[in-house]
């Protein structure tokens, strides 16, 4: 008799409990409504602040020139002069940099005669480490190839010639300003931290009075070879960035949101059941509830497309523990597509294809026997949101 007592009060006291369920629920309802689904590239970024990744660069090596040669085939030869080179410059990225490089020294060449000059060269060059942007970033690399391309302009002075190139005043010029276009190629080697080795060839293509003779091929090359030491200031420091490293801390709030899910969906189960009973006093049965409850969780999809996103999968993964732990429950998928985009009868087509995803993900991933999942297609015929792109969405409920 006491129990009886006892459930007649609990039935009696659930007529005064739906509308705070009521309110429990449309309060995680909006919640759920104000989540935006974006799907965001897993992908670490890598930039550098003003102050890093800054290098000075001091070599010495050599250079040969390709201008005018009016010897006979086969006596030719071209003199070989040593070459000075230094530059700054900047990193912007593991895979970019910047520099401006300065080269300079003597020339010699041969044009039926000896011929000299000196020239001193500055160059930006726009620079790109192959092996990090191929291979992946790794600061420690031992080897790399940079190749790069430059602008710049260069001054030639102390010709030892008789004629040459007359100026407007009617006499031979005694300097000469061009401008080159350079590419080259530059193998660094790890030292440390600060210090890199190099060895670096480049070809810089001028007009045809590079050395104040224009005759023959319209274009001039000088190509220079060098090497040398890097010093790179504060060391190689680039800072990161993941777009996704959030989602671990949003799957654990997703845990515990979706947990009070299934709690008051059982509650409000419960509840049902008990109102059920109702008139009070006496209750000598449990009435079944027959009607499907909300489950309370949802997956969210992109436009026109049937893909679980990495973080809707959580809410499967949450239902899926939900099942486990209630086997005599069985739960029906709802697909759903907004009216903004594709006819009626395309958008039925998705949505089934947004259920059965969720089913397949239930059963495959997860172990659930799918003879407890059904699935339903509303299109787009039917929309829980009044606002319209939340309606690209499966919905969970319970069900026999």
């Amino acid at each position: 008799m006491k129990k009886n007592v006892l459930w007649s009060f609990a039935a009696c006291s659930a007529m005064f409990l739906p509308g705070v369920t009521a309110n429990a629920q449309e309060t995680v309802v909006v919640e759920e409504e104000t989540v935006v689904e974006t799907e965001v590239p897993c992908k670490t970024h890598y930039y550098s602040s003003s102050r890093d990744n800054w290098f000075i660069q001091i070599g010495a090596g050599i250079a040969s020139p390709f201008v005018e040669n009016s010897m006979e085939k086969g006596s030719a030869h071209r003199q070989i002069t040593v070459n000075y080179n230094a530059a700054f410059g900047k990193y912007i990225s593991p895979y970019l940099a910047w520099r401006v490089s300065f080269l300079g020294g003597p020339l010699h060449y041969n044009e039926g005669v000896y011929r000299k000059m000196k020239y001193v060269n500055a160059n930006v060059d726009f620079m790109w480490d192959m092996l990090n942007s191929l291979g992946g970033v790794n600061t420690t690399r031992v080897f790399s190839i940079v190749p790069f391309v430059g602008l710049g302009g260069t001054f030639t002075w102390d010709y030892n010639i008789n004629g040459g190139i007359v100026g407007d005043d009617g006499k031979t010029k005694g300097n000469s300003w061009t401008l080159p276009v350079s590419a080259g190629l530059q193998f660094n080697f790890r030292l440390s931290k600060y210090v890199d080795f190099f060895l670096e060839g480049r070809a810089q293509m001028y007009g045809d009075n590079f050395n104040n003779t224009a005759y023959g091929k319209p274009i001039d090359v000088n190509f220079t070879a060098t090497g040398g030491f890097i010093f790179k200031i504060g060391g190689d420091d680039f800072k990161s960035y993941n777009p996704c490293d959030y989602l671990g801390y949003i799957s654990n709030l997703n845990n515990q949101v979706n947990d009070l899910r299934g709690a008051l969906a059982t509650t409000t189960a419960a509840l049902a059941a008990a109102e059920a009973q109702l008139p009070c006093p006496e209750v000598t049965e449990t009435v079944v509830v027959e009607e499907a409850a909300p489950l309370m969780s949802t997956v969210r999809f992109s436009l026109n497309s049937a893909r679980i996103s990495d973080v809707e999968m959580v809410n499967i993964y949450n239902t899926a523990e939900y099942l486990k732990a209630n086997p005599d429950q069985n739960v029906v998928i709802a697909g759903y597509d907004d009216t903004d985009t594709g006819t009626s009868s395309y958008n039925m087509t998705l949505s089934k294809r947004r259920a059965e995803a969720v089913k397949k993900a239930l059963v495959d991933k997860y172990g659930i026997s799918a003879d407890r999942l059904t699935i339903k297609a509303e299109g787009s015929d039917s929309q829980p949101y009044d606002v319209n792109n939340w309606n690209r969405i499966v919905i969970f409920s319970t069900g026999k």
